[in-house]
């Protein structure tokens, strides 16, 4: 919510008020507010931080960003910092180890009770990027012998340490899911019916080791607020929230943009220059790498060139357009494969369609880009000539634009990676093989 008090107004309760005061004055302000007033102050924050109520303190940490979370936690008090390790679910305290050396990890460890130490220590043995690895083992489960009065009973003492209360999970006694029940459900039935009459078996449900993008595709698709995470036996062992979803789904996407554009997901705006110059120029020396084969397919037609100069004003032009059409078609692409709408079985049908628009849009541009040839050469030899290259060279990019990510992709290569490099560099090359092939071709009528 926006804020009600003025930041400025906020910081001098912080900083003058007591516990007690700082409490009852903002109780209503949400620690992402909150957050942002202590990354903007500019005096110790250690002090602003002690100062906070235990329950504000937790749940200000909570809300912060991993790397966030660690330097927070160096600023508290040890026996604070303790109090908000053991207050963290077991998904953010495995992003936390995440985020922190061995050394901090150990110490993080040694601050928890055995039972969550083993806890979040299974959880770190599964892949960062899969379900098993951002679930929380912290959800409600209920036998299907019980009743709703059992359950309710047994929510009041079990729902403040879970993650989320929205749906309780039927199991039987080898812990395998075999249903769930809303608290809807719940609340409008008799105390004396049993779960087991009430609850929906049908569940979607997620394997411990499926990808966390597959994941975030099934959120999508049914809108549930958790879901729960199973192994290979069907034995229940966490949930996935909302909320962690649309971060993966958020960080997801910024990878992917990232990736197309040659950048590494770690850079931020606010990142040194060094650091900056560190991770974007390995990229163009890749891009460097691919413009010298342009620059090699160019030098194979000097002598055309040479009679004919102005080949070269037009031949940006043919392999910028190329570069236009195939950086379409990848987006498209890489989307629809991140999405899981474009999979092997539809491939075919949607290459085909991909070159019929490649070809369409050729046919379009290449008129154009033939009468642009003619009015300003005089000839109609050189229109047809451009019109060619365009046509071939738009219809070459969207064939390119599709199957480099498809052909990553099987490789089990991130299709954002490198697509991009590899579209460009068929369009650039092949754009002035064919518009200068093309010219070498009708020479006789181009001079």
């Amino acid at each position: 919510m926006p804020f009600e008090i003025a930041e400025d107004e906020l910081i001098e309760i912080l900083l003058k008020s007591s516990r007690e005061e700082i409490a009852l004055l903002l109780e209503d302000v949400h620690p992402e507010d909150l957050l942002d007033v202590i990354r903007q102050y500019g005096g110790d924050k250690s002090e602003i931080l002690k100062k906070l109520p235990e329950e504000m303190l937790v749940n200000l940490v909570d809300q912060a960003e991993d790397e966030e979370k660690v330097e927070l936690l160096n600023l508290l008090p040890e026996e604070n910092k303790e109090l908000v390790i053991n207050e963290m679910s077991s998904d953010e305290l495995v992003d936390l180890l995440g985020s922190v050396t061995p050394d901090e990890a150990l110490d993080i460890l040694d601050k928890i009770d055995d039972e969550e130490a083993l806890e979040v220590k299974e959880l770190l043995s599964y892949e960062s990027d899969s379900a098993g690895g951002i679930m929380a083992t912290e959800f409600i489960s209920v036998k299907e012998a019980m009743t709703i009065g059992e359950t309710l009973s047994y929510l009041q003492k079990e729902a403040p340490d879970a993650e989320t209360a929205y749906y309780i999970y039927v199991v039987d006694e080898e812990e395998h899911l075999k249903g769930v029940v809303s608290l809807r459900d719940i609340v409008i039935n008799r105390f004396d019916v049993k779960v087991s009459e009430i609850m929906h078996e049908n569940i979607i449900r997620v394997p411990v080791t499926m990808d966390q993008e597959e994941a975030g595709h099934l959120f999508e698709k049914y809108g549930f607020m958790t879901m729960p995470v199973v192994d290979e036996n069907d034995v229940m062992l966490g949930i996935i929230t909302v909320d962690d979803i649309m971060e993966v789904l958020r960080d997801e996407n910024t990878e992917d943009i990232y990736r197309l554009a040659g950048l590494q997901e770690g850079e931020i705006v606010t990142g040194s220059v060094s650091e900056s110059v560190k991770k974007r120029l390995p990229w163009l020396f890749v891009n460097l790498c691919t413009a010298l084969l342009a620059a090699y397919t160019v030098s194979l037609f000097e002598g055309t060139i040479n009679k004919v100069v102005t080949l070269a004003a037009f031949m940006p032009i043919v392999a910028g357009m190329g570069g236009n059409t195939g950086t379409q078609t990848l987006t498209l692409i890489v989307r629809g494969i991140a999405l899981g709408e474009l999979t092997y079985e539809n491939s075919v049908r949607v290459l085909i369609k991909e070159i019929m628009v490649g070809i369409s849009m050729g046919v379009s541009v290449g008129i154009a880009a033939s009468l642009l040839g003619y009015f300003w050469e005089g000839n109609a030899v050189f229109g047809l000539v451009i019109g060619c290259a365009m046509l071939l060279n738009m219809t070459v990019a969207t064939f390119a634009g599709f199957m480099v990510p498809m052909a990553l992709k099987k490789l089990n290569i991130d299709p954002a990676l490198a697509s991009s490099v590899f579209v460009t560099t068929a369009t650039d090359v092949l754009g002035f093989f064919f518009f200068l092939g093309l010219a070498t071709a009708c020479i006789s009528y181009l001079i």
